[in-house]
């Protein structure tokens, strides 16, 4: 063969081609975990836009809105962030969520699998559903 590739050449081609367009499984997200609290800067950006959306009503771009905030954010000191709404109430917030993931780990800890829990239950079986057995005597 000359000139061209052998066979295990190509066929190891292949392989890499088939693999290479395969995504990697990622774990099913837990509905039941909390949410970690927002940043300073999000905290932030909700009341900017919020400003922003006043000052200029026309305005329908987000990425206007965005760079905006970016440039404000950025031109604002650390003593000048850390005085404003958006570092208040930091730590509540931040010990709240250290809190409910404590009670969320001891949950998982203590047996609970993801999503078995008592308020992501379904009311089907509650509402008297028919089970499989019953629908086989039906026949």
């Amino acid at each position: 063969m000359k000139g061209g590739q052998s066979k295990a050449e190509a066929t190891s081609t292949d392989q890499r081609l088939k693999t290479r367009g395969r995504k990697k499984k990622t774990a099913t997200k837990d509905p039941n975990k909390p949410k970690r609290p927002p940043s300073a800067f999000f905290v932030f950006l909700d009341d900017f836009r919020r400003e922003f959306k006043e000052a200029n009503p026309n305005n329908k771009s987000v990425a206007a809105v965005g760079k905006a905030a970016g440039a404000k954010w950025k031109s604002m000191t650390e003593e000048v962030r850390e005085s404003s709404l958006c570092f208040q109430g930091r730590e509540t917030r931040k010990s709240e969520y250290n809190k409910s993931m404590q009670q969320y780990n001891m949950k998982l800890a203590n047996g609970t699998s993801r999503g078995e829990d008592d308020e992501s239950k379904s009311e089907v079986d509650e509402a008297g559903g028919a089970s499989e057995a019953d629908e086989e005597d039906d026949d």
